[in-house]
C-alpha cells in the first residue's frame, strides 16, 4: 500500500487514518505500542504527526498488515533490523511506483 498524503509539516490523526484506510483507534494503539511513533500534541491534546511519523507508520503497516508480523515480531524486527528493513521497504515502494507509472503508460498507448 502506498500512502498518498500532501506534503505538510504535520498531519492530523483523521488524515493519517484515512490515508491508511484504518480507524483512528488503530493509529492511537500503534502509537502506544511502538516508541518510534511520537506525534506532537497541541494544547487541546490533538495529535500532530510528522512526515517521519508517517514513514514509521508505513513501515509498521507493511510489517503487520502486509507481511503478517505479530506486534511483538514487528517490534523486534524494527529494533534489530530497522535500517535494513527501512532500506528494503523504500526500495519496494519506489519499485511499486515505477510499476504503476509503467502500467499507466501502457494503458495510455
Amino acid at each position: 500500500m502506498h500512502i498518498d498524503l500532501p506534503e505538510k509539516r504535520y498531519y492530523g490523526i483523521g488524515e493519517v487514518a484515512e490515508a491508511f484506510k484504518v480507524n483512528t483507534s488503530l493509529i492511537r494503539f500503534w502509537e502506544k505500542e511502538f516508541d518510534v511513533i511520537k506525534p506532537k500534541k497541541n494544547a487541546k491534546g490533538n495529535r500532530k504527526f510528522t512526515p517521519e511519523d508517517i514513514k514509521n507508520l508505513e513501515l509498521i503497516f507493511h510489517l503487520v498488515k502486509e507481511r503478517g508480523f505479530t506486534l511483538e515480531g514487528a517490534k523486534t524486527h524494527l529494533k534489530e533490523e530497522k535500517n535494513k528493513t527501512l532500506s528494503n521497504f523504500e526500495i519496494i515502494r519506489k519499485l511499486e511506483s515505477v510499476k504503476a507509472e509503467l502500467i499507466n503508460l501502457k494503458n495510455n498507448l
